[in-house]
């Protein structure tokens, strides 16, 4: 084991991606690795710092060595609006090839911020990881599907179901279900994908917000075909042991904390659904609408969060003329912005959660125990969930159209997931015993906390054989 006082000499440098999918989790990763001793620098800009400087300023004021280097976001120079610095305050998605493009720029000021560190640079070749923020499955298939170039073919339309290669299960999917990012894109985004991929392809290895007995087999599969350089060190999210990081992890809550913890107290144990899409999945104005009323034909107690993307001036007059606020009010708690998620879905008595399958509210609801209506890996593969019409897509050979979703689709996956009956209670039972799986792989001796030992042991080891030296130097 590597001692605190060589921990000392090791000085981390948190570069996340814009946007809350790779923002959070890697705030909590700085608190993580700063619990170890280690120095950490999180490189972000003055909007993204506002959403987590209280955290951060409770980190250090409790002691731990994390400090911000704040870079000034090329706004206005790359076409954006002021003040747009997170991939959620885009105004629209056709802004978001700009937006993606923009951090390149970041490039000089941050080596002259760190222009100081030449001198160990030089002394130490200084090793770079990666941070996607999805699951060891999801990496293990995107990598099999893009070495085996089978959406090259030219016989494989956008509906055609194919079975994902090398996998350790039969996991069939089609085109229209894929991320465009892995088959169709423009010029714009082709040559980000491609930078990432190549980025990826040279460093030195992979952290995944996962844990080794959630995706065993999968885990494995993958740190053979990144050659062993492969740490699980999550659930990142269970580092915030107190009700302030809960309620405040990854920007101030659009509900009070106790007003919160006080309807949820009033709730029987494992009886509450919580519905929450991420800070980027946005539903159509007739989903929103078939949502709502499938969460109130189910007739159970569910809180529903409406975050900003999703607030249609006409869902807010369609919610006010049909009073359903009004005549839910024994039943269910709309919250209208950010939800304090990690401090909700801890709470006793949630029993499911309705999710868009982003891998961070999916890691949440495992810690938590309660059943994800997730897909492939969490349906498929681990069976503590079911869909909602996950594959209901259909295409032609130039476009694919999503089938919207109906009330019916909605109340039919929370009454399986909330049923009483042999098979839901199985479901609950393999999601407690996951929850209690995560929580036991993040304490010491835990499988978490020990990849995190051997991820600071390799890379001290990694500095200690170095032998070439590195310089840093300004790109023109």
């Amino acid at each position: 084991m590597a001692s605190s006082e060589d921990h000392n000499k090791l000085h981390f440098v948190l570069f996340p991606l814009m946007q809350q999918g790779h923002m959070i989790p890697m705030i909590d990763m700085a608190r993580l690795f700063a619990e170890r001793n280690i120095i950490v620098t999180i490189v972000t800009t003055p909007a993204n710092s506002i959403r987590f400087k209280k955290v951060v300023d409770r980190s250090v004021e409790a002691g731990l060595s994390i400090q911000l280097l704040i870079l000034p976001f090329p706004s206005l120079e790359t076409g954006l609006p002021q003040g747009c610095e997170n991939i959620d305050a885009l105004p629209s998605l056709e802004l978001a090839n700009k937006f993606l493009n923009a951090p390149t720029s970041l490039q000089e000021p941050f080596e002259e911020s760190f222009v100081d560190l030449e001198p160990i640079a030089n002394k130490f070749k200084i090793p770079r990881i990666t941070f996607y923020g999805t699951s060891c499955f999801y990496q293990l298939c995107s990598h099999n599907i893009l070495q085996s170039k089978i959406l090259e073919s030219s016989t494989l339309s956008l509906s055609d179901p194919f079975v994902v290669p090398g996998l350790p299960d039969q996991i069939k999917i089609t085109k229209a279900l894929l991320p465009r990012t892995l088959y169709q894109s423009s010029e714009d985004l082709k040559d980000f994908c491609c930078r990432i991929r190549e980025a990826e392809r040279t460093a030195y290895g992979v952290v995944v917000n996962s844990f080794q007995e959630l995706e065993t087999t999968y885990a494995e599969e993958y740190l053979k075909a990144k050659f062993g350089k492969v740490w699980c060190i999550g659930p990142v999210s269970l580092c915030n042991k107190e009700i302030i990081d809960k309620a405040e992890r990854g920007n101030k809550a659009d509900i009070d904390e106790n007003q919160c913890l006080k309807w949820l107290n009033l709730r029987d144990p494992c009886s509450v659904v919580y519905a929450c899409f991420g800070s980027l999945c946005t539903l159509t104005l007739s989903e929103m609408i078939e949502l709502a009323l499938g969460l109130e034909a189910s007739k159970c107690p569910f809180i529903w969060v409406i975050r900003g993307g999703e607030r249609h001036p006409e869902l807010e007059s369609w919610l006010h003329k049909e009073k359903f606020e009004e005549r839910n009010k024994d039943t269910g708690l709309l919250i209208k912005g950010w939800a304090p998620q990690v401090l909700i879905l801890s709470h006793r008595s949630i029993g499911g959660f309705l999710t868009h399958c982003g891998w961070n509210s999916t890691m949440e609801g495992v810690c938590a125990g309660s059943n994800s209506l997730n897909e492939k890996l969490i349906v498929q593969v681990l069976d503590i969930g079911v869909k909602v019409g996950v594959d209901e897509k259909f295409a032609s050979d130039t476009k694919w159209i999503e089938k919207e979703k109906n009330k019916g689709d909605v109340e039919k996956a929370v009454k399986q997931i909330m049923e009483e009956g042999k098979e839901g209670e199985e479901r609950r039972r393999r999601a407690r015993d996951f929850g209690k799986r995560a929580k036991k792989a993040m304490e010491e001796g835990g499988s978490s906390h020990y990849n995190m030992t051997l991820l600071i042991q390799d890379i001290m080891q990694y500095q200690a054989k170095s032998e070439l030296p590195c310089k840093v130097q300004k790109t023109s």
